[in-house]
């Protein structure tokens, strides 16, 4: 059980003031990890630092802005063991209601985002000669969910994660790094509960085991592909979907 232990190792999630970056960020310390919390919202990202027995290194960051990674990285002054590229959010609409603020806001956040912390943490991890990178995704980066609203540029970005996560998985195999992605199903979280109830069951029903995953079974497999216990896998994209993808 050593393999999954996090000890040592120092763990940069985005995204981490709520939800399931938050989960993950407090799934990584239990398991032994040092955490750096971001989040583009300062004061929620300080916030969350409450809910940690041992207060993680704290900051903001707008995913969106490559300077911003790179200062951070500055600010930090070590490259982390870990990094977690969690931020992310959505606009559903048909796409002829979908305007390009919209479009542009989902792929900024959602690949840009990837791009730029992966670039930035990542070739530093590369040049020392170890690291994992987890990158968040969804089953909508691989299928089209039956659901009322559209999401088109949400699925578009997701599966562009999915292809940066092989594309960097491959090219940093040799250098000690792995990059793989974890792709929930439905998730209870702040971006599911805005959907009407009657939405929420149709897509339970949908679902092989018939209800949504927590934030804490998201939280496990990103251990797991952070861990040594994942020493072999790279390129990677883990399915966490309760069997949706499975239909």
């Amino acid at each position: 059980m050593g393999k999954f232990d996090l000890t040592g190792k120092t763990a940069l999630i985005t995204g981490a003031g709520r939800g399931i970056g938050l989960q993950i960020a407090l799934t990584l310390q239990e398991a032994g990890a040092d955490i750096i919390l971001t989040d583009a919202d300062a004061i929620r990202a300080t916030d969350a630092a409450d809910q940690f027995l041992v207060k993680p290194q704290v900051h903001q960051l707008d995913v969106t802005d490559s300077q911003s990674v790179r200062d951070l990285a500055a600010r930090i002054g070590f490259c982390p063991d870990i990094l977690v590229n969690n931020a992310g959010v959505s606009r559903a609409a048909p796409t002829k209601h979908t305007t390009d603020e919209d479009w542009r806001v989902v792929l900024s956040v959602n690949l840009d985002g990837v791009f730029y912390c992966s670039r930035t943490f990542g070739s530093l991890m590369a040049e020392r000669g170890s690291g994992a990178i987890v990158n968040i995704s969804s089953m909508c980066g691989d299928v089209v969910t039956r659901q009322e609203s559209v999401v088109t540029a949400y699925n578009a970005s997701k599966a562009g994660v999915n292809m940066v996560t092989k594309t960097l998985a491959c090219e940093w195999a040799r250098s000690g790094v792995r990059v793989n992605a974890v792709a929930p199903g439905f998730v209870r979280s702040e971006m599911t509960d805005k959907y009407p109830e009657e939405v929420v069951k149709a897509w339970s029903d949908q679902t092989p085991m018939r209800r949504f995953g927590q934030p804490h079974e998201i939280a496990s497999a990103v251990q797991f592909l952070a861990s040594d216990a994942a020493s072999y896998i790279t390129g990677t994209v883990l399915l966490v979907d309760g069997g949706y993808t499975c239909w």
